[in-house]
């Protein structure tokens, strides 16, 4: 059993010689060695076949073998750790000459930063803002907005249809709806949120946008009520300078209609490239809130009245940092996210 142990001790000790280092080699080494069809466990299972004199001395030399085999083994792992260690920082080493590299700080995106302007804004004036279900009804969408089943908005051309008469809504006018459905006048309130049609992808068209809409219903409410909100709410969010006029405009929800603008913010109303020479900028529609809106809800049109108008938030946000491509504000860049302040 001696002349048997000094080989494959010999043999070891030039194998482990070679494999110093390689964690791979050592696991083959480990494998030859001591594992199931192991040189040191075939000697294991010899010692059977030896007298019952010759097997204690004999077991022993093989245990001892088994042990030492099993230590050198351990500690070749330990170095071939230790040295994988050495190489991968040696390989990465850090120049601490180098000036420290500050952490990314993130910032709000500029539409999230315009809506809570918008709605501390309104907050302010004594406005609720309230919030809908995106995926809609007709009766809320088109119909408790006077929008007749002939109009082009209802095609599917326009709007994205989920099944029946479920829908993605076209506008955040349906919180409307469902605020005057629950709550009795008086009522002012702000709807911000997003909003779906079919639009051809561009610069200034996106097939989802965000919208905020405000409604006011009281007694005695009047255009001049609608005209001095709107330049007491531009005023605030623009700056005192700012102007606001009305133009005549169809819109079937309101009656009469109109859509606003404010003087340039660019130019001062002098005419320039942004404002394509004419002084003023398109923000929106607006009206008093249509009779027949009021009946769709269940208030009476001969007590109350009403205002409504809205404004596309992401537009806001272009004029406001004079971004000039709708499409950066979805494409998730981190470059140009980082240009707006927290």
């Amino acid at each position: 059993m001696r002349d048997l142990l000094e080989p494959i001790e010999r043999g070891f000790e030039e194998a482990l010689a070679e494999a110093r280092g390689d964690a791979d080699a050592i696991e083959k080494l480990r494998v030859r060695f001591l594992g199931r069809k192991g040189e040191v466990t075939a000697l294991m299972k010899q010692l059977r076949t030896l007298s019952a004199d010759e097997r204690p001395a004999a077991g022993k030399a093989v245990n001892d073998l088994k042990v030492r085999v099993q230590t050198a083994l351990e500690a070749a792992v330990s170095g071939a750790a230790e040295e994988g260690r050495r190489r991968e920082v040696e390989s990465g080493a850090i120049d601490v000459s180098l000036p420290g590299r500050r952490p990314w700080r993130g910032s709000l995106h500029p539409v999230t930063t315009v809506t809570r302007e918008l709605e501390r804004i309104f907050r302010e004036m004594g406005y609720s803002v309230e919030r809908g279900p995106e995926i809609e009804d007709d009766f809320h969408n088109f119909q408790a907005l006077n929008i007749p089943p002939d109009h082009p908005a209802r095609d599917d051309s326009d709007t994205f249809y989920v099944r029946g008469e479920l829908l993605l809504r076209t506008h955040t006018s349906p919180v409307q709806i469902r605020t005057m459905e629950a709550h009795s006048p008086p009522i002012r309130m702000i709807c911000p949120g997003r909003a779906y049609r079919h639009d051809q992808i561009d610069a200034t068209h996106l097939p989802m946008f965000h919208q905020l809409e405000a409604l006011v219903v009281d007694r005695g409410i009047s255009m001049a009520d609608l005209k001095g909100t709107l330049e007491a709410v531009w005023k605030r969010f623009f700056g005192e300078e700012v102007r606001t006029r009305l133009r005549p405009g169809y819109f079937p929800f309101v009656e009469p209609g109109c859509e606003y603008d404010i003087s340039c913010r660019v130019c001062d109303g002098s005419g320039c490239r942004t404002c394509k020479g004419g002084g003023w900028i398109e923000l929106g529609g607006a009206g008093m809130v249509h009779p027949a809106v009021f009946e769709a809800v269940g208030i009476d049109p001969e007590i109350w009245t009403g205002f409504a108008f809205g404004l596309g938030i992401d537009r806001i946000a272009m004029m406001r940092y004079e971004i000039e491509d709708l499409r950066l504000l979805l494409e998730n860049d981190s470059r140009f996210l980082a240009q707006f302040p927290v």
